[in-house]
């Protein structure tokens, strides 16, 4: 499966959704704590043009920290309009530097992800391809700077729309893009999800969200 060309199709996907919204909805708030709906576009395609040894300084001088390093690089990146965003979206829409990393595994998960933050923010849901949802959820379990595996441990995971299926331990059901939002901290998803480990993973995800 070509990562890359799935991780373009979810950014050019995110453009297209981008261009619908009125000039209001860019400044409301997203899933992301503290951040607008500008604020996600603008760090997902924040590192497009910096290399992988800039970015490893980068993470240095923050100590470490990635919400650190984020929150330096959105204040660089600037204030940019929602058309300037948009086209910097469709021109950078295959993965380069940092999100190329993995077999574009960050950039398909970051984008996918983000997409999402907006979209629930906004009530405007859509039907994520389940080519790109699964490598997604499989990777979200392993990546350092969500909380997913955390969240997770000792829990089953069980998508209820996808063959997909993870853990052990009491399960926690639902559709595939719930379970993924709901282990990486929105506690937005939390009501679509259903089974006796619910109860676990809700108290973690709300007192590390």
């Amino acid at each position: 499966m070509d990562r890359t060309a799935l991780a373009t199709a979810e950014r050019k996907d995110l453009a297209d959704f981008l261009e619908t919204l009125e000039p209001e909805h860019w400044e409301r708030p997203s899933l992301c704590s503290g951040w607008t709906v500008r604020d996600v576009v603008a760090h997902l395609i924040s590192y497009e043009e910096i290399g992988l040894g800039e970015f490893a300084g980068r993470f240095l001088r923050a100590g470490f920290r990635f919400g650190r390093m984020n929150a330096r690089r959105l204040r660089e990146f600037g204030e940019r309009s929602p058309g300037e965003l948009v086209a910097y979206v469709r021109a950078h829409a295959r993965p380069s530097g940092p999100t190329a990393m993995a077999d574009a595994r960050i950039g398909l998960t970051d984008g996918l992800i983000h997409h999402q933050d907006i979209r629930r923010a906004l009530g405007r849901p859509r039907e994520v391809p389940a080519e790109r949802l699964t490598p997604v959820l499989d990777f979200a379990l392993m990546a350092p700077p969500l909380p997913a595996r955390r969240n997770v441990r000792g829990l089953r995971l069980v998508a209820t729309d996808l063959d997909w299926s993870r853990g052990s331990g009491e399960a926690v059901t639902g559709p595939g893009e719930a379970l993924l939002m709901a282990v990486c901290g929105r506690a937005d998803a939390l009501s679509e999800l259903t089974g006796p480990g619910l109860a676990t993973l809700e108290s973690r995800v709300r007192r590390t969200g």
